[in-house]
């Protein structure tokens, strides 16, 4: 499957860095997937459930001012940043450029998400564990004695034996870039093309343009930020 095949329109800049919705769909109430990636999303859903998972999203569809609201709060210590694993580390010890990283471990920076456009998403099963279960989306809950392993072995599977046009963009063989995500997937035929369009020159008017703490060190460091953080190495 290819994007012309699918007559996916590229992106335009401000749909690439999560400023317009006009390229998404609603998929269930308060959760939008690029307008090509709701069917295929439903016949992911659709094929889960024949073993007996509930495939659900978390999250699809992600602004660049919530990406930028979740940034600004972890670079002023409102929110927790997380080490490898999963460990709180104190932001006032380190240089800017270390924040940067650091929070850059688990966050997208705002206008570089995947989420942005459409194309990615977080999934858990719904059938696996009670109403009441509090969504933690850590790798722990996707591994041997979670309560998404099967739905996490499934996905696997199905990117396996190439019976999907999803994959996990975040797999963690790139140890020095965003961590493991196993509850991340990606719409390849569209992420692809995104992927092309956001070029570092995107990037760096976005950041220079924008209202982000640590700006100064995100420009100063933004070839090795895109190199490690944003360019996927499958």
């Amino acid at each position: 499957m290819n994007v012309s095949s699918l007559n996916i329109a590229p992106l335009t800049p401000v749909q690439l860095s999560g400023r317009s919705q006009s390229h998404l769909s609603e998929v269930f109430p308060g959760h939008y997937l690029h307008r090509d990636v709701v069917a295929p999303y439903l016949q992911l859903v659709d094929r889960a459930s024949q073993e007996g998972i509930a495939l659900r999203l978390a999250s699809g569809f992600r602004p660049f001012d919530r990406q930028l609201a979740i940034w600004n709060a972890k670079a002023l210590g409102e929110r927790p940043v997380l080490d490898n694993t999963g460990q709180a580390v104190a932001l006032g010890d380190m240089s800017e450029r270390e924040r940067v990283f650091a929070i850059l471990r688990w966050s997208a920076l705002p206008g570089a998400s995947r989420h942005h456009w459409g194309s990615d998403m977080d999934i858990w099963d719904s059938a696996s564990v009670s109403e009441h279960y509090r969504l933690q989306l850590t790798p722990g809950e996707y591994a041997v004695g979670g309560p998404f392993h099967s739905c996490s072995r499934f996905i696997d599977e199905l990117i396996a034996n190439g019976e999907t046009s999803f994959f996990r963009p975040y797999s963690g063989r790139q140890t020095d870039g965003v961590a493991e995500e196993p509850w991340h997937l990606s719409f390849r035929p569209l992420a692809s093309a995104c992927e092309a369009g956001l070029t570092p020159e995107v990037v760096r008017e976005l950041i220079a343009n924008s209202d982000i703490c640590l700006q100064g060190a995100i420009l100063e460091n933004l070839d090795e930020i895109y190199s490690r953080f944003i360019a996927v190495r499958y």
